[in-house]
């Protein structure tokens, strides 16, 4: 206003008359040097107004900073509620010249409203923030966050079930795939060395015992590191599927080796010796007789093996498998919600019961333990 009056009064000439044509006696060559000083006065004033609006620009700015440096100070000396006064003094955003300071301080209060148990003050707060930054992500995470508080804890987990539950499916039906195909490789491959384990040929059973000594001396995850991230520099190169696959499979052949290889041993000399006085080879023998008598003792042992082996999988999401531990701690941290490993945890509780009966089935089918 002030600066309107100022531009208004310098247009006028001297007794309130214009300085193009207030004087009609006026000589006729002046109205080009009345034009040009009215000109120049206009650009004063304007320059005059543009430093008024610098200078009240600046002291928003300085006000702005002291009240934020006031109420850090009183945050570090514990004194909430002058922090608070502080913070919600710092006027809102005007024109383009706002950095954030406004929502940062709105914000503040929210964070002490909350400690003071106080959440209608903080979603209060937070809608401040989005009434000037409607995109504001930290205000609509701490609107949310408050009202998932208030929710019963039932519905929370419902909630939290609902979400995680999707991405946990994905990673526990990779896990089951792992568990399956290692089942069809290790005993195929635990069979093959249990017999070069027995063998009369030394050329058998030195790489044999190798396998088995190796394998089972050597902490599993050292090597699925060695399968995935060593073999590279040898030149081989793996997908993390296969690196699991392989790093497993040759892992529980080399347990289960030494579990078949007890189970045959525990057969009685005298039926291999039978079954050579029936004309059989020794491959004969072991195939018909030595190895199906086998079965029904090895099944408890095994069946413990592979109930391991469901929780083993887990190690694999060291090496960029997505199973279902790496889809948990996904999202444990990206939610900091321990749901989500609880949801886990029940999900591998599942698995086990599961396979717990199965065996338990099999077992009393083919099981050495009779009904006393």
């Amino acid at each position: 206003m002030s600066v309107t009056i100022l531009v208004h009064t310098q247009l006028q000439g001297p007794g309130g008359s214009s300085p193009g044509g207030g004087s009609r006696r006026a000589l006729p060559g002046c109205g080009a040097a009345h034009r040009i000083a009215a000109a120049r006065r206009i650009c004063a004033c304007l320059f005059l107004a543009a430093l008024v609006l610098l200078n009240a620009a600046g002291s928003y700015a300085a006000d702005t900073e002291t009240l934020l440096r006031q109420g850090r100070d009183a945050m570090a000396e514990d004194r909430l509620e002058d922090a608070e006064r502080f913070y919600l003094q710092v006027p809102p955003p005007e024109g383009e010249a706002d950095e954030g300071e406004y929502a940062g301080a709105r914000m503040q209060v929210a964070r002490i409203r909350i400690s003071r148990q106080d959440f209608d003050g903080a979603i209060q707060a937070a809608r401040d923030v989005l009434a000037h930054y409607s995109e504001h992500a930290e205000a609509k995470n701490l609107i949310v966050s408050i009202e998932r508080e208030r929710m019963p804890a039932w519905e929370r987990f419902l909630e939290d079930c609902w979400r995680f539950l999707p991405s946990l499916a994905t990673g526990a039906g990779m896990t089951l795939l792992l568990v399956f195909c290692t089942i069809l490789i290790s005993p195929l491959g635990g069979l093959m060395i249990a017999l070069g384990r027995i063998s009369s040929l030394k050329l058998l059973r030195a790489p044999c015992w190798f396998v088995i000594w190796l394998f089972r001396g050597t902490p599993l995850l050292l090597q699925l590191f060695f399968i995935y991230y060593g073999l590279p520099s040898l030149g081989i190169t793996l997908s993390p599927l296969a690196a699991a696959l392989i790093g497993l499979g040759v892992n529980y052949s080399a347990y289960l080796a030494e579990i078949i290889r007890a189970g045959i041993e525990s057969i009685s000399h005298g039926q291999m010796e039978a079954a050579k006085a029936l004309g059989m080879t020794y491959a004969q023998s072991m195939r018909r007789v030595i190895v199906p008598q086998t079965y029904k003792r090895l099944v408890p042992p095994i069946a413990n093996e592979f109930i391991a082996l469901i929780k083993d999988t887990a190690l694999v999401s060291t090496i960029a498998m997505v199973e279902l531990m790496r889809a948990a701690d996904q999202m444990f941290n990206t939610y900091f919600n321990v749901t989500a490993i609880i949801l886990a945890g029940m999900i591998y509780l599942f698995f086990t019961t599961v396979f717990t009966f199965v065996f338990e089935r099999i077992e009393a089918r083919v099981g050495i333990y009779e009904q006393r």
